[in-house]
């Protein structure tokens, strides 16, 4: 099993004891995943496949737009050190949730805005943040978000090479851009 370039824990673990989980698509995986880890709190961070309907894609197959597919970051965290409102804070401000099957230069289903559940509590969470951020984004004079908000499914990993990216390639392309407008403010993170 591969360990995690920064954390050193091995990927494809599931979350300890008191630790939860959030499975994001904010286009290409690989500054998403940088964005995450850099995060206080954060336990693991992992880039792979979710959303579509095919056991165990590769990256080739959901590159064509075979699969069905959004590249998404699978993140343990500690939510006594950071909320998942935070990390709801992150998701929208650090993307555009308008632009549907893309973001920037990056066309296509598998870079779609995507957010996976894991509770009621996450999903209530993401569907309030999604409105409230709608509204701002509207005063802003950009269209409707498209995030698709789902109960998790199924988590494919992507390859090794692909893991923590930008660690391992400083120079590495990353289209992360969000659209400047600010998301609320979550609840302090617990101290």
């Amino acid at each position: 099993m591969t360990n995690h370039a920064i954390f050193d824990r091995p990927l494809g673990v599931n979350p300890p004891p008191g630790y939860d989980q959030a499975i994001f698509g904010m286009g290409c995986y690989w500054g998403v995943e940088r964005l995450f880890w850099q995060q206080n709190g954060i336990w693991l961070t992992e880039v792979g496949f979710a959303g579509g309907d095919v056991q165990n894609p590769t990256y080739d197959q959901v590159k064509r737009g075979d699969t069905g597919h959004a590249e998404v970051v699978r993140i343990i965290y500690d939510s006594s050190l950071i909320s998942y409102d935070h990390l709801l804070q992150l998701f929208w401000e650090n993307h555009d949730p308008t632009q549907g099957e893309r973001q920037g230069n990056d066309v296509g289903s598998q870079y779609r805005s995507l957010i996976m559940t894991f509770s009621e509590a996450q999903e209530a969470a993401a569907e309030a943040a999604k409105a409230d951020y709608n509204n701002r984004l509207a005063v802003q004079g950009f269209p409707e978000i498209t995030t698709d908000i789902l109960p998790a499914g199924p988590f494919w990993p992507a390859h090794e090479a692909h893991q923590q990216y930008l660690e391992k390639n400083p120079d590495g392309y990353c289209g992360l851009k969000g659209t400047g407008v600010e998301a609320s403010m979550p609840n302090p993170d617990p101290i």
